[in-house]
């Protein structure tokens, strides 16, 4: 009987090391919450604008160069927009692979 009260004292310490740990830690990191959220929605945003622009840019080019009767803007705009959405993709892979990095070093 002694020892489920003295594991389950060491398990409920364990809980409330870890929770502690955790506030102490937002605490610390309070700075980057609200502007490294903007800032990260703006780095997506341009990671998908960016590519999507370039890929007009060439496609208003070559329908000024090449007409025909394919539409170079619409297609190059969808490459860059492809290009932009796998870009955007891998940078929230990234920011969520050192999101569970930092919760398993909890």
């Amino acid at each position: 009987m002694a020892e489920e009260r003295d594991e389950d004292r060491a398990s409920f310490t364990g809980a409330i090391a870890a929770k502690e740990a955790r506030k102490m830690k937002a605490r610390k990191d309070k700075a980057r919450g609200l502007w490294f959220g903007m800032g990260m929605m703006g780095m997506i945003g341009w990671s998908v604008v960016v590519p999507t622009l370039i890929g007009v840019a060439v496609g208003v080019w070559l329908d000024i160069k090449y007409p025909g009767q394919i539409s170079w803007t619409l297609t190059f705009m969808s490459i860059g927009l492809a290009i932009g959405c796998a870009n955007a993709w891998y940078w929230v892979e990234r920011e969520q692979k050192k999101i569970e990095g930092d919760k398993s070093n909890d």
